[in-house]
């Protein structure tokens, strides 16, 4: 099965279209572009320089995919934009290409409407930007992490998998993997329990998740270090996947600063 192109579409030549693509009317797909079978681009949707888009994708009207940098530096270089299987990319969502290593987007994730996604940004496997969420360059975000609308996250912050980031929060800091961040400036509010029970996560790894969090930020000992915390936690829960990963974010090099609980009497 071939691809199939609307007469109004323009594909350039040395793209790449897999068997069973559907490019709709007033599409632009540039030279570069290699497009993985199955996918659907309505209309109106621009693909640019070396963009390469996973099977089975649904892209919406006024997307546009691979365009260099808005960093003024990069002086509009050219770079490269990987998005995996069965992504779904609403209206309006701009995803940028790299100006290093590359933007990379797993699969299975959802931009919802006018989302964008900067430089060098790296996405895991089913994550979620609800409307109008804004990431800056080299955000990194891992798996099954959501981020609600209308929120912007500052650049070369890390969200960890099966965070949740609420709505019209402004992120500075580093998320922890299975926190639960709000506000402007965003803190954390604990463990993100809704969507680990959503996924399947036991009463027990919840209730493990929970302890581990409250021994890294609530503890009573004014005089220890969240770094003494941390190799307590790690000693105490050797062998428990998640509190492990969560320890292993805390001790990885980072440029931001953490997004921690409100301290007490702290405003809102």
């Amino acid at each position: 099965m071939t691809a199939i192109i609307h007469p109004t579409a323009i594909v350039e030549q040395g793209a790449y279209l897999h068997d069973g693509v559907v490019v709709g009317p007033f599409c632009h797909i540039g030279a570069g572009v290699e497009i993985g079978a199955g996918a659907v681009l309505q209309s109106h949707v621009v693909v640019a320089g070396r963009t390469k888009i996973g099977a089975r994708a649904r892209i919406f009207p006024f997307v546009s995919l691979g365009a260099p940098s808005q960093d003024l530096k990069a002086a509009l270089a050219e770079g490269d934009l990987s998005i995996g299987d069965d992504c779904v990319i609403r209206e309006g969502v701009t995803i940028n290409s790299g100006v290093g290593e590359g933007t990379w987007v797993g699969a299975g994730c959802a931009f919802l409407a006018y989302s964008h996604v900067a430089h060098d940004c790296r996405l895991g496997d089913r994550v979620i930007l609800a409307n109008q969420v804004l990431l800056g360059g080299h955000v990194i975000i891992g798996d099954h992490a959501s981020v609600g609308g209308g929120t912007a996250v500052h650049q070369n912050v890390r969200i960890g998998a099966h965070a949740f980031v609420g709505g019209l929060a402004g992120v500075e800091g580093d998320v922890i993997p299975f926190g639960l961040a709000s506000g402007n400036r965003a803190h954390l509010f604990g463990v993100n329990i809704v969507g680990l029970r959503r996924r399947g996560y036991s009463t027990e790894r919840v209730a493990r998740l929970r302890d581990a969090y409250r021994r890294l930020f609530t503890g009573d000992d004014a005089l220890e270090t969240l770094s003494d915390r941390v190799e307590k936690v790690a000693t105490t829960y050797v062998g428990v996947s998640e509190v492990e990963e969560i320890v292993a974010f805390l001790r990885a090099p980072s440029r931001r600063p953490l997004c921690a609980p409100r301290q007490r009497g702290e405003r809102a």
